[in-house]
């Protein structure tokens, strides 16, 4: 084998690659399983526990040491519905919204309508713009809402000043509904972006709020910041220190003279949470900063006795340190920067109520803006830098607002090395921005634009230099980390109106233990199973295929850790076809052996031809696969992509080790003259000769595949679905039990009393449960939801000896929204498109491509169909979720291998058997019964694990295991009696004129016939 060198050495490199990320894993439940055993069933004493940990190293590799929380960050983590992860209610701000759209009126009715109608919508039914329209009308009758209403940015929505009452509330209630739908799309993109595999995110009917649920999720206050941020954007001048000191003096003076007699007062505003409040405003406060270092000298102790002796004469500078430093001379001169004070952390609340005071607002002029940096400048001062910004025109507008970005992503500065965010500006960004910079770089001194983001201050480079190309970068102190999230949020574009946490909680698992044990162990015995197969027919060349599949499965598991994914039931799913389709590349290579074996060829020789004569087949059928993949990846969101991810990863790396791991074994077990066997005897001529008539009977097979899909497709568009809560939405019911409950148990009651699946899972604690159920969802009356609601309290009830209480209700919208739908249902067919085009272009012949095409088409269906006949049938849940998806996707990507394999066989023989005058049918069906035994090795192989995985895996996989393996069967069906036979009848009986045989055809005719 030629480059085994190389492949051992990079079977070694990939080795020790997955094994480092996956180390992570193990030192992290290592920690974990010794605060359980501290605890012991202490949950507060284990999270203390763990807390304690967080900053003491417990991983050492070499010179390098790692702490608890460095390992945490980077094990592989459990999706939601095998770990739980956190859930987070959040609101939109409509009464902003409003305000904003009547461009912040100064009316003190306007203003308490919007306060009393917030104040209303916490106990009311009604939505917020019919609340603020009645107390609109009570406190002001004689008023029209189109005064406030009635302008420029809303006459494109018809708003005149002569529009109704009636016509200005229809039409808030248009942008009120569009707001909170591109809040929700704005937050979806940003929560996909973030990395975070399986996203729920749900609108909660009826109300401004979105449901929230992250997988995985460690670094809480990273998710926090990252939602509720506005992303404005805006570019604005800065004035230099030497221009704004003067002020600061003045402001000096008259806090010294009108803040003797509440000094109290201000001494207890000083406290490190409202400072931390007042800084951040709860806002993607941890991404970045300006660089400007600061000596500890200047980071002073205002809790100090000489501070406190000082604020009497010198109240804001005894707080803030301002912008000094050393001329040329060597004396202390005022610094240049539009930077004009640092302030302690715990000092800016102090600073904030002093610009806020009567007194001071009255001498800071309407043109001079004070904003915070968005981080300290360092970490162990805690010091925060204060930047006098410059407005524009009579309005006070920034020079440039975000709406300008085109583009933005995470990059390093070539220089520093640094991690920074490269924003693209569109056309009309880059005219006005050449501008911006063209002025400010020749100015004397040159003058630097303040990037703001939601009121606090990223960065304040000063122009060196005209940017003619719309492409600059916004640098400080960043970390990586921090420059992905700001690029998603510029990228992810800005909230209609502003987002806030109302709610949050850490959830439990969708699945109980009990669930995720019996799904794991059923995977695993899936796995020995195939195994043992392997070895039970292949003899020792089975053995080398285990060590294969074994190194297959830790080549994913190691990729995915080292990537940041999240392992969820979909993700499992591309583990177990990937399995399936590492055993189907040995299979295809030692059904080939036998073949050279059969012709007499010695060990080593059948099996270098082997594994050249099986390549086509293996190349054709994954490449097949992992177009699907880079489609569902390209389309997908959520479950879809974690799929698409795991499906991509398993493809690679199986036909890695199927072609080169192998390889390496036999060529080692060569070396050391063992004894290479690719059957036992029993085993060697099974299926060999076999000559089943698939084409001559296909019309029987046609009217059975036509029947059995009329009838599907009649029980779809009749019958239809019952749709899971990711698709239907729900009644959403928090319940808090006396003592801890088993999540199983009630969710066994709950399903017996609903009659359909509900969604059960831990709410912050084990005795707290959220229950989601899709039970009468179609209908909203209140009779539904009393009683929706007795039959919750029937099945709560038949839990034993164990009080509860329903602390809350809510109704929600599907956790996949419209779109997401739409965009898995159009992949799909993209998918089988896409498939038709790449067989068009490897075999050259549309017969092919059309074939394949009404191949999966069928299995499609028919998979629909089952789903829709049987359910209420069967003893298990059929509903259409999330989890389906990626079911059907798995259907299809399975099938177009196994066509593929036919085809690739079919092809190859219409060159042999062809030039012997054999009518095509002859040929096809030839095909066929050669790559039986590969077809149905392949299917078993799979099928083994699925049935092991339906019957063991528990009540809440039931459905999804079924329909992986219903898909299977069909699709191994369809490849053989449709796929093949279809392309018969497309191509026709002509015969190929005879020619005479080249050498190596003859071989291979030879092979063919024996």
């Amino acid at each position: 084998m030629q480059g085994k060198g190389l492949i051992n050495f990079f079977v070694i490199l990939i080795s020790i690659a997955c094994l480092y990320s996956l180390s992570f894993t193990f030192v992290t439940h290592k920690v974990e399983r010794d605060a359980v055993a501290y605890a012991k069933g202490d949950p507060a004493k284990e999270r203390a526990y763990l807390d304690s940990m967080a900053t003491v190293n417990v991983y050492s590799l070499g010179f390098a040491k790692y702490t608890y929380q460095y390992c945490k960050e980077r094990e592989l983590s459990l999706g939601l519905d095998l770990k739980g992860g956190m859930n987070v209610t959040m609101e939109i701000s409509l009464k902003e919204l409003i305000n904003n759209l009547a461009d912040n009126p100064k009316d003190e009715n306007f203003k308490k309508a919007l306060d009393n109608a917030e104040a209303r919508s916490k106990d009311s039914q009604k939505d917020f713009v019919s609340l603020f329209g009645e107390e609109f009308k009570k406190l002001s009758p004689n008023t029209k809402l189109a005064s406030f209403f009635a302008s420029k940015d809303n006459a494109a929505n018809n708003i005149t000043a002569n529009s109704s009452d009636a016509d200005i509330l229809a039409f808030l209630e248009k942008e009120s509904g569009s707001a909170i739908d591109r809040s929700f799309n704005i937050l979806r993109t940003r929560i996909d972006k973030f990395g975070v595999t399986s996203p729920n995110i749900q609108r909660q009917q009826g109300t401004n709020r979105i449901l929230i649920e992250l997988p995985g999720v460690s670094d809480e206050e990273r998710v926090r910041k990252l939602l509720q941020g506005s992303a404005k954007l805006e570019f604005w001048e800065t004035y230099d220190n030497t221009e704004i000191f003067p002020l600061l003096e003045n402001i000096n003076h008259t806090l010294a003279s009108t803040l003797k007699v509440e000094e109290n007062k201000v001494a207890a505003a000083t406290n490190d949470t409202t400072a931390k409040d007042s800084v951040s405003g709860g806002r993607l406060a941890s991404l970045g900063a300006g660089n400007k270092a600061i000596t500890d000298s200047s980071a002073k102790d205002s809790s100090s006795l000489a501070m406190q002796q000082a604020r009497n004469q010198n109240p804001l500078f005894a707080v803030m340190s301002p912008n000094v430093g050393q001329n040329a001379q060597g004396q202390q001169a005022l610094g240049n920067g539009p930077v004009i004070g640092y302030v302690l952390q715990k000092d800016t609340a102090l600073v904030n109520s002093y610009f806020n005071s009567p007194a001071v607002k009255a001498i800071i002029p309407a043109n001079v803006k004070l904003l915070w940096s968005v981080k300290p400048v360092s970490k162990e001062t805690k010091m925060f830098q204060l930047f006098a910004i410059k407005p524009t025109g009579l309005e006070g507008n920034p020079v440039l607002t975000g709406n300008v970005i085109a583009d933005a992503k995470a990059d390093v500065d070539a220089r520093t090395n640094n991690p920074q965010v490269e924003m693209t500006m569109n056309s009309e960004g880059a005219r006005e921005w050449r501008k911006i910079s063209a002025a400010a770089s020749s100015a004397n001194p040159k003058k630097a634009i303040a990037i703001v983001l939601d009121n606090t201050v990223y960065s304040a480079p000063t122009v060196q230099d005209e940017i003619p190309n719309g492409i600059s970068s916004i640098t400080g102190n960043f970390t990586f980390e921090d420059t992905q999230d700001l690029a998603n949020v510029l990228k992810a574009g800005r909230l209609p109106a502003p987002a806030k946490i109302v709610e949050e909680a850490i959830v439990g698992p969708t699945l109980g233990q009990a669930a995720i044990d019996a799904g794991i162990n059923s995977s695993v015995i899936g796995l020995v199973v195939v195994l043992i197969f392997m070895i039970f027919y292949y003899n020792r060349a089975g053995l080398v295929a285990n060590i294969a599949v074994i190194f297959n499965v830790f080549f994913i598991m190691g990729i995915l850790a080292s990537l940041g994914a999240v392992l969820t039931l979909p993700g499992i799913a591309g583990i177990v076809l990937t399995m399936g389709t590492a055993v189907d590349a040995n299979v295809l290579i030692y059904e080939r052996i036998r073949e050279e074996f059969a012709l007499g060829k010695g060990v080593r020789q059948a099996i270098s031809d082997g594994y050249k004569h099986a390549m086509p087949s293996i190349l054709d059928s994954q490449i097949t696969t992992f177009l699907v993949g880079v489609i569902l990846y390209i389309f997908g969101t959520g479950p879809i992509l974690g799929f698409a991810t795991t499906l991509l990863i398993g493809i690679l790396t199986s036909l890695f080790t199927a072609i080169f791991i192998t390889r390496i074994i036999f060529e080692w077990m060569l070396q050391k003259d063992m004894k290479i066997t690719v059957s036992y005897p029993w085993s060697d001529h099974t299926m060999k000769n076999a000559n089943f008539g698939f084409v001559k009977n296909r019309k029987k097979f046609y009217a059975f595949s036509i029947a059995i899909t009329i009838i599907s497709l009649i029980s779809i568009f009749t019958k239809g679905f019952s749709l899971g809560v990711d698709f239907s939405g729900g009644r959403t019911y928090t319940i808090k039990y006396e003592k801890a409950v088993n999540l199983e148990e009630v969710r066994e009651h709950l399903d017996g009393t609903f009659g359909v699946t509900s969604e059960v899972k831990t709410f912050g604690g084990d005795n707290q449960l959220r229950v989601t159920t899709p039970y009468l969802i179609d209908q909203t009356d209140d009779a539904a939801d009393k009683q929706v609601l007795d039959k919750l309290n029937e099945g709560l009830a038949k839990v034993q000896n164990n009080a509860y209480q329903i602390v809350s209700s809510q109704k929600v919208g599907p956790t996949i929204a419209n779109d997401i739908k739409v965009s898995a249902t159009y992949s799909v067919i993209f998918s089988i498109i896409v498939i038709a085009l790449y067989i068009l272009i490897r075999f050259r012949k549309w017969q092919y491509s059309v074939a394949a095409a009404i191949s999966l088409a069928h299995d499609a269906i028919v998979l629909l169909g089952i789903f829709s006949i049987f359910d209420g049938i069967l003893p298990f849940s059929l509903d259409l979720d999330q989890h389906f998806i990626a079911a059907i996707l798995t259907v299809v990507a399975y099938s177009i291998n196994d066509s593929v394999v036919v085809f690739d066989r079919i092809r190859e023989y219409l060159k042999l058997h062809r030039a012997k005058n054999e009518p095509l049918s002859h040929v096809v069906n030839t095909a066929i019964n050669r790559t039986l035994s590969r077809t149905i090795i392949t299917s078993l192989t799979v099928i083994f694990v699925l049935a092991v995985l339906f019957i063991f895996g528990g009540e809440v996989i039931r459905g999804f295991s079924f329909a992986i393996l219903v898909g299977i069967i069909f699709g191994t069906y369809s490849s053989i009696f449709l796929a093949a036979p279809i392309f018969a009848d497309l191509q026709g009986e002509e015969k190929a004129p005879a020619k005479e045989l080249s050498a190596a055809e003859k071989t291979s005719f030879k092979t063919a016939k024996a």
